[in-house]
């Protein structure tokens, strides 16, 4: 899988985040890292070709006043345009996938009805529902980064490892996937660390567990059919 990060903060040097993040990605193969806000001049056919050769597309940025920073915003009203972006016919975009990486200062729990924020999240990204349905893309789940400064190094261990799968899975959020992930990483890296050896070892007996289950349902509609 070909995928496109489109990174947008206007402090990126500056954040702990987004540092991680770029270095997170460094190593998914297909995976290209564009940040918006270093391009002095926009050359849309380029941008356009980017966007064409990628499976994937990721819009990752910090929430705003409750939104996306500016650079976003105005590469999108420049590069997806008419023709490309959505046509009545279909655009250029149908059939890829769009993904949300969304960071915040604020707790998770701030974020939906009845937090402090007094808005769910949810209701924020709804824009990119409605970008999606127009394009002919398909959305996954959002992947929200929650006062990354606070989290500790076994958090930051299991975050990279969502956002790797984040970028490469077809499901990301699918156990059964995420299980198969893993343990192929695990078979080519390799490691010494009995801590992952045995979230390995944890992952394929669920697996085991996963597949049984499924065989026992089979079974058993087998059954009703009889």
């Amino acid at each position: 899988m070909k995928t496109l990060i489109i990174v947008s903060h206007p402090q990126l040097a500056a954040s702990p985040t987004q540092q991680f993040l770029k270095a997170s990605a460094a190593g998914v193969k297909g995976a290209t890292w564009h940040y918006l806000d270093a391009i002095k001049t926009l050359d849309v056919p380029a941008e356009q070709a980017l966007i064409q050769a990628a499976d994937r597309l990721i819009f990752e940025f910090p929430l705003y006043w409750y939104q996306a920073p500016a650079s976003l915003h105005e590469w999108l009203a420049a590069v997806w345009t008419r023709g490309f972006a959505y046509a009545e016919a279909g655009g250029k975009l149908t059939g890829k996938t769009l993904g949300l990486v969304v960071s915040y200062s604020q707790p998770q729990q701030a974020y939906q009805i009845g937090g402090s924020e007094g808005v769910a999240m949810s209701t924020l990204l709804s824009p990119y529902q409605a970008l999606a349905h127009k394009t002919g893309l398909q959305l996954l789940a959002p992947l929200e980064i929650a006062q990354f400064s606070y989290l500790t190094e076994q958090q930051r261990a299991e975050l990279m490892t969502r956002y790797q799968q984040y970028l490469t899975l077809e499901r990301p959020t699918r156990f059964a996937d995420q299980a198969a992930w893993f343990l192929a990483q695990l078979d080519q890296k390799g490691t010494q660390d009995e801590h992952v050896a045995l979230m390995a070892t944890t992952l394929a007996a669920r697996q085991e567990q996963l597949a049984g289950l499924r065989h026992t349902i089979a079974e058993l509609r087998e059954g009703e059919d009889d």
